[in-house]
């Protein structure tokens, strides 16, 4: 089967000047996407929509704007500058913005709605600041000193936040502060996720809230039997000696805690965990009437999920489901209570794709709420007075993201309705009363639009029109804005692969052409989809390559045989079959098979290193971007996801590094890594650097001073593109100029 994207015309009336990207262009300001947002959320009383947006000179540095629906009138609500000239964030605040991934942002980066829909939280620089909507330049400060992961409490009596180690509230009413925890200090933390729940799990808080304001459920750990990975991060003037707790496969993990205190008293109260301390704390949710706290509790082995609930006075448990796996289970977010204790929502592999179960209070299964052979991403909404759920799902194409919408009772499960209906990638946010949603659309063709709809689709107005006309910043580029075809082949064990190319700029199918093969390969990824893409991908195509893109067996958003091949040896169905797409590139008559080249960031690199191992005779150059070169460097819960506990799979951990095939590696490589990352620690690309050393094979290197995992400082992204680019060029392209 094969999909091809029919450009629609782009042009408006007139036509735009002939222009390709360059890289500095792609840097520079304002962002060629257009007025894009983020962080969408629709006011509790329905009035406004609410967004991040970022600057004209500056789209790294975001501030908070609304659209209100009375008037369909855009404003700026607060200015960041005004508020903080100059951003000086605390260590942990660094951290805590690398494993989100916001880095590379600046100004407000987050902010919370109070329930009345009247004010707004507002962290930035680790100062707090409440906003009245109504008079937003008298933003008051109520909290200082370095403050994180602050909330309003669900019935706005409370703002709340971690300072320090510690949890801490501030009564709206008297403007008092109370720490809830004092013992916060060394390697014990209070209210935060430790490191492998932040990066691994996307649990990048540590406490939750009680819907009556009753009470808090936070988590409390220690850290001090983590080995300490002593590392150095290299900066263009100085060089800090760091002290990371880094849970490498095998090593311990935090002792981990979760406590429940009242935020008016401060009376404490411990939930047990269980016998077992070895054991990952997941999630915890509270039920609507605010009666019971339930955790998710994951076996280190993760093959083993529970589900338990607390009674909050007595601390009674029980144990309502249980999630089993031969490989591990996969955990997520969409648990959702329905009122009057009528039961909740959960989602789960079980059947062997992702879907959605209703059960009663006591754990017992009602019925299902979706079924079929494909699968959801995501609960977004639950309208109980209409009697329906709302969720993401590929179910139509693997490569776009489509909301549907089944019934409550069941009736639907194998027959959702599909609610929007440009094929492409769409993600919506809901408002809490499900009376309309915010839907952010995009294919290759169109930047991100932005529509307010109501629940079955139809349009209420444009949040963000974003047509690419004579006053888009992409407008004089886009006659050259090249399309994007979509196909599929069988991997070695039939199952369907999926691959995205771009053909080279006045393409001739007579001619052979240079690839530049893209890939991520690892699991929780999916590299092959119908939306916006990736402007170093058109760069590199308007040079003169094929680019190419296929998601291997691992990757995210199908089945479980489809991502439990990579099963205790990471590398070696992916390799697999990324050498298949590139066996399936070398039979094409427009392609130079002498003359392909790959790249990878992260797992990336990882995939191109194994690639270039494994694959000399058919791949001619790579760049290797931050790899993992050994997985037992990297951190537990990730690793022995995939590859289990060290001492239970040694062979497979000795097959999956870089090492054991690197004697194949042949072709041209160029190695990059931030010389101050703490994710892949710096150490993967030391060992590979001694082993190409050892082999006598001569590489190319760049490092970068200060730079973390992602390479926020986008000086540092273009010169990393700029290298690639040259890079490709001498390797690939030796005869043009």
């Amino acid at each position: 089967m094969r999909f091809i994207l029919s450009f629609l015309a782009l042009l408006a009336a007139g036509s735009a000047s002939a222009d390709r990207l360059t890289l500095d262009r792609i840097y520079d300001d304002p962002a060629l996407a257009g007025p894009g947002v983020r962080a969408l959320k629709v006011s509790p009383d329905g009035a406004r929509v609410t967004f991040l947006r970022g600057r004209e000179d500056n789209q790294f540095q975001l501030d908070l704007w609304e659209f209100n629906m009375k008037d369909k009138s855009t404003r700026r609500l607060v200015d960041s500058k005004v508020l903080v000239a100059e951003e000086n964030l605390s260590d942990a605040e660094k951290a805590r913005r690398e494993r989100e991934r916001t880095a590379s942002l600046k100004g407000i980066i987050s902010y919370s709605w109070s329930p009345d829909g009247k004010r707004l939280l507002v962290p930035i620089a680790g100062n707090l600041y409440l906003v009245d909507v109504a008079k937003p330049d008298a933003a008051r400060l109520v909290a200082s000193g370095n403050v994180t992961d602050p909330k309003i409490s669900p019935k706005g009596k409370y703002v709340s936040f971690v300072r320090d180690q510690n949890l801490y509230v501030i009564d709206l009413a008297t403007g008092k502060e109370t720490a809830l925890t004092t013992d916060g200090k060394g390697t014990l933390h209070n209210g935060e996720a430790e490191f492998v729940a932040q990066e691994e799990m996307h649990q990048y808080t540590g406490y939750y809230w009680a819907p009556d304001d009753s009470a808090i459920a936070y988590r409390r750990f220690d850290e001090s039997q983590v080995p300490v990975a002593r590392r150095f991060e290299i900066y263009a003037d100085r060089t800090d000696v760091i002290e990371q707790r880094y849970p490498a496969a095998g090593d311990k993990n935090v002792v981990i805690e979760l406590r429940i205190v009242n935020p008016a008293t401060g009376a404490t109260k411990d939930v047990d965990l269980g016998a077992e301390k070895d054991i990952y704390l997941v999630r915890a949710d509270w039920t609507a009437d605010s009666k019971k706290l339930l955790f998710q509790r994951q076996t280190r082995d993760q093959k083993k999920l529970e589900l338990i609930a607390v009674d909050a006075a007595t601390l009674t448990q029980k144990t309502l489901l249980t999630e089993t796996s031969k490989t591990w289970v996969e955990i997520g977010d969409d648990l959702r209570f329905l009122s009057g204790g009528k039961g909740f929502i959960w989602s789960s592999e079980r059947s062997g794709r992702n879907h959605l179960y209703l059960f009663d209070m006591d754990g017992k299964l009602k019925h299902p709420l979706t079924a079929g052979e494909w699968g959801i991403d995501n609960l977004l909404a639950v309208d109980e007075k209409a009697g329906k759920v709302y969720f993401s799902s590929n179910k139509d194409a693997i490569i776009d993201k489509q909301t549907y919408a089944v019934a409550l009772d069941g009736s639907t499960a194998t027959k959702p309705k599909r609610v929007t209906q440009a094929d492409g990638w769409h993600d919506t946010t809901f408002a809490r009363n499900g009376e309309v949603f915010v839907d952010t659309w995009s294919d290759p063709a169109n930047p991100p639009q932005v529509a307010i709809r109501k629940p079955d689709g139809t349009m209420v107005t444009w949040l963000e029109r974003n047509e690419v006309n004579a006053s888009h910043p992409y407008f004089k580029y886009k006659s050259d804005h090249l399309p994007v075809e979509y196909g599929t082949m069988k991997a070695k064990d039939g199952q369907t692969l999926y691959w995205s190319m771009i053909k080279p700029y006045h393409f001739s199918a007579a001619k052979k052409y240079p690839v530049y093969l893209s890939t991520y390969g690892g699991p929780t990824a999916q590299h092959v989809t119908r939306k916006w893409g990736d402007y170093f991908d058109q760069y590199m195509a308007q040079q003169g390559y094929v680019v190419f893109r296929l998601d291997n067996r691992g990757s995210s958003r199908r089945e479980r045989q489809f991502s439990d091949a990579i099963y205790r040896n990471l590398g070696k169905v992916e390799v697999e079959d990324q050498l298949t797409g590139i066996d399936w590139l070398g039979k094409q008559g427009y392609v130079d098979a002498k003359r392909i080249g790959v790249y990878g960031w992260s797992y990336g690199g990882f995939m191109s290193l194994r690639l270039l191992a494994q694959g000399s005779d058919r791949i001619a150059a790579g760049v290797s971007g931050a790899p993992v070169t050994d997985w037992g460097l990297y951190d537990t819960h990730y690793t022995e996801r995939f590859m289990d506990h060290p001492k239970a799979n040694p062979e497979g951990y000795k097959d999956s590094t870089v090492f054991a095939h690197v004697d194949g590696l042949k072709s041209k490589l160029l190695l990059i890594h931030g010389m101050a990352d703490d994710n892949v620690l710096f150490t993967n690309s030391t060992k590979m650097i001694d082993a190409l050393v050892n082999r006598g094979v001569q590489f190319e290197l760049m490092t970068y001073p200060g730079a973390k995992h992602g390479i926020a400082n986008r000086v540092q992204r273009k010169h990393v593109q700029t290298a690639i680019d040259a890079f490709f060029r001498k390797n690939l392209k030796p005869d043009t100029e």
